[in-house]
């Protein structure tokens, strides 16, 4: 077993001729795409990996400076495509990924094909222009609850991002896997997410991109979805789903999985 298969727990399903590369979001890991492989293994070579950090990852190998920007996760995902031979990818990014993906696209355009995202924010917090949805006060506030009660802050923020009460299966696996991070990892990484500014890579990402998101989501308002459209460097469309939550993938795949299985297969028309 080579390192970045080792380090990134990478699983490849399927054997098309196309190759889709699943990346999740902060919080969860690679199971969470347990809804939609079912539907693609059969026509496509899947890669399914864990970010760094996650909880199946080894606590070890995480490097608090290489991850303290989203350059260290795209270069991992670079590392991932360069160790599979793989180029023209069909990429699906949800939330941290989503972005992952776009920066990855700017350093080597050649292995992406498309990107797809769900719930994707190039910056969490308010400006004077722009709408993230938090202020700098409602981040440092949910870090100091991480830091002082873990299990505790867990059980109180699963709810909310996926939205549903705590007795869902979804919110209750939501939980399971966000608890399964090491807590001073989970703080960084959540550090790193929620005061990150990728506004400016934004011009830069030229590949086409499909933007999925859901009508109501506590973590990224529907007005970013149309900011991301606007500011993308290539082509780009926008679908806002009847779903609620965060995580529509995990929570909602009888609306969610028919929605990202059609961006997966059809690609964006030129007049789009």
């Amino acid at each position: 077993m080579g390192i970045v298969e080792e380090a990134h727990n990478v699983k490849i399903l399927g054997s098309g001729e196309k190759t889709i590369v699943l990346g999740h979001g902060f919080g969860t890991d690679q199971s969470a795409w347990k809804h939609l492989v079912p539907h693609l293994v059969d026509e496509y070579r899947v890669i399914l990996y864990d970010n760094m950090g996650s909880g199946p990852t080894n606590p070890d190998y995480f490097d608090f400076e290489r991850y303290s920007t989203l350059e260290g996760y795209a270069y991992d995902l670079l590392a991932i495509l360069e160790e599979y031979q793989v180029h023209k990818c069909i990429f699906v990014g949800h939330s941290l990924s989503s972005m992952t993906g776009a920066i990855a696209s700017i350093f080597r355009p050649d292995f992406f094909h498309k990107i797809v995202m769900i719930s994707a924010s190039p910056r969490f917090i308010n400006t004077d222009d722009y709408c993230g949805g938090f202020e700098q006060e409602n981040i440092e506030q949910l870090c100091s609850a991480m830091e002082s009660n873990y299990k505790s802050w867990c059980s109180g923020f699963a709810p909310l991002v996926v939205g549903g009460d705590m007795d869902s299966v979804a919110v209750q696996e939501f939980s399971r896997t966000l608890f399964s991070m090491r807590p001073d990892i989970a703080l960084s990484v959540f550090r790193t997410i929620f005061t990150f500014d990728l506004r400016h890579f934004l011009s830069r990402v030229t590949v086409p991109v499909h933007i999925i998101q859901s009508s109501k989501d506590l973590a990224v308002p529907v007005t970013v979805a149309e900011y991301l459209h606007q500011n993308l460097g290539g082509k780009s469309i926008v679908e806002i789903m009847s779903t609620e939550g965060h995580l529509p993938h995990f929570s909602a795949p009888e609306i969610t999985i028919p929605v990202l299985i059609r961006h997966i297969k059809h690609d964006i028309m030129d007049d789009a």
